[in-house]
């Protein structure tokens, strides 16, 4: 994937290993692993930059969303890819800088029919890469 970095730690083989959503440690995971480890993950994980392009799209969220990772990599989340994101609840929170860890309930209307989800913002102050992780309600 686009960016992909170095993995800090080795590559998790137990399903134990793999965080969930709601994980207090979700972010430390994360960052301490290389993009294409959320494709373990069970539930939707969309990784971008501070300039809001697309490095990571998980492929939970792929199959969720119907849209092929090729599609949305290197496009600006907010503007691009789900600008029904680009509001106060979501794009402006990853504008603050500092640290975040939020969960949400919100309604996806782009390209699709309303679907409920749940929202979790993740970003460390400083961090390279910030992610938008995607729940089913």
């Amino acid at each position: 994937m686009i960016g992909d970095e170095k993995s800090t730690t080795s590559r998790p083989t137990d399903p134990h290993e793999w965080p969930t959503f709601s994980d207090a440690a979700l972010l430390q995971w994360l960052d301490g692993h290389e993009i294409r480890d959320t494709d373990l993950l069970d539930f939707g994980v969309i990784t971008i930059r501070s300039d809001d392009r697309v490095i990571g799209y998980n492929r939970y969220e792929s199959g969720r969303a119907g849209i092929r990772a090729e599609r949305v990599l290197g496009r600006d989340l907010f503007v691009d890819v789900a600008p029904c994101l680009n509001n106060f609840m979501v794009a402006e929170r990853y504008r603050t800088g500092g640290d975040l860890d939020e969960e949400l309930d919100y309604v996806f209307t782009f390209r699709m029919r309303p679907t409920p989800v749940r929202l979790r913002l993740l970003a460390a102050a400083g961090g390279h890469r910030r992610y938008l992780a995607i729940r089913p309600r």
